[in-house]
């Protein structure tokens, strides 16, 4: 049997794991790839794939799909591959021209649209979460009369922490509105209630619209940027806290539709119970698939291109989480922000000798320029390590990130002369 993927955006190194499990069934698995000019650099064994179109990421959605019949003209299309946020959308509307198996369009704007997964998960009655869609500083201010401050202005599609900001006072509208609108193609933000309480991300498999939660993870993020700083999975829950964080994701999971894959939900555990921050059809990114690896056995993203070649997953992944042989064990990561301005000189301590459970990797490179902590892209570096409890695995990744210095060159500043 011969399977053909067609790839959208980013696929780093699945599309190679693809082929090699279509190997070890009897398959022969070609992938092909469709993306922007800024994925080629995240696009592995570039040289194994059938063909590479590339398009400007304000192509129309006609073009994508005249793209992708032309392609399916020279080599049927048997199989979407879509892993991560970018090309979503459009992965939706060609499978839908193809007449091929992958999330629909309308599942895939109420998941990216913030907004409208509001919308979905109140006329559900899932949950009520005040929000709405915001382009000026005095429709903002006139949601906060209604709901009061603080309140959250975030992209009407992002992630990664992109151009989110939580806004104490009308004066910090315009700059909110504007830093929310220079991170994509749509310049509408929304506007939602603050929300309290720990913070968690849930992360879940789907097949068939049956929802299975393979891990709950705890996750600290910055106060002001909202910039996640350090995970720790499995979280350190009371049993009625995680079925009640369970029960939550699976029916925000039922409301928007979604029938198979990976999802990445986060949620605040506020003193009303769970509420969703936002959910998104792929694994959770900070090296989150392969902690949910190491903690659980159950490897993410196997499953899904598995699935994606029409293996059935499911029974699987519950047998491999409810092995009483399994030995489980508490993974963490930390990160490190970034200053506020300067150029980065030097980074120090790398080299310091750690525990064997410790992984470092420093990802600023001298010269960079640093502008603080803008998004999870500012961050400089970050540590995983893994522990009997979850509180020894964060301490350890912490003391890895504490032990590094970060030498900057700031410019002097030039003030008003009298």
């Amino acid at each position: 049997m011969t399977e053909h993927v067609l790839v959208f955006g980013v696929g780093y190194d699945i599309p190679a794991r693809m082929r090699a499990f279509g190997e070890t069934t009897g398959q022969k698995v070609t992938t092909s790839v469709i993306c922007w000019p800024e994925h080629l650099a995240k696009t592995d064994d570039t040289e194994e794939h059938r063909r590479i179109v590339v398009l400007s990421p304000e192509a129309s959605d006609e073009e994508w799909i005249a793209m992708a019949r032309a392609i399916d003209a020279v080599h049927p299309v048997t199989r979407i591959g879509s892993f991560y946020d970018d090309c979503r959308p459009q992965a939706a509307l060609v499978a839908q021209a193809l007449g091929l198996d992958t999330h629909t369009p309308e599942i895939v704007e109420l998941v990216m649209n913030k907004y409208a997964m509001r919308q979905r998960l109140a006329e559900t009655g899932v949950e009520a979460t005040a929000s709405a869609v915001v382009e000026t500083p005095a429709q903002l201010h006139s949601f906060a009369e209604a709901h009061g401050y603080p309140c959250v202005v975030k992209p009407l599609t992002g992630a990664a922490s992109k151009g989110v900001s939580i806004v104490a006072g009308a004066a910090e509208a315009e700059s909110a509105l504007e830093r929310a609108s220079g991170t994509g193609l749509d310049s509408r933000a929304t506007v939602e209630e603050f929300l309290t309480g720990a913070q968690y991300s849930v992360e879940a498999f789907s097949e068939r619209g049956e929802h299975v939660v393979v891990t709950i993870t705890r996750k600290y993020s910055d106060p002001v940027s909202l910039v996640e700083l350090g995970h720790v999975m499995p979280a350190p829950l009371k049993p009625e806290q995680t079925e009640a964080v369970t029960r939550h994701v699976i029916a925000t999971l039922d409301a928007l539709g979604v029938e198979f894959g990976p999802t990445h939900t986060e949620v605040i555990l506020t003193e009303r119970g769970p509420r969703v921050i936002e959910t998104h059809l792929r694994t959770g990114g900070d090296e989150l698939w392969n902690m949910v690896t190491d903690a659980t056995g159950v490897d993410l993203i196997e499953s899904q291109l598995q699935q994606i070649l029409g293996e059935k997953v499911l029974p699987g992944i519950r047998a491999t989480l409810d092995d009483p042989n399994r030995g489980g064990r508490s993974e963490a990561i930390w990160f490190a922000g970034a200053p506020a301005q300067g150029t980065l000189v030097e980074v120090s301590g790398a080299d310091a000798e750690r525990s064997d459970a410790v992984t470092l990797n420093v990802l600023g490179s001298p010269g960079a320029e640093l502008n603080g902590l803008q998004n999870s892209f500012s961050r400089l570096a970050w540590a995983r390590a893994h522990a009997a409890t979850a509180e020894e695995a964060v301490a350890l990744a912490r003391e890895a990130i504490d032990g590094l210095a970060f030498v900057t060159r700031v410019p002097a500043a030039h003030g008003e002369l009298l």
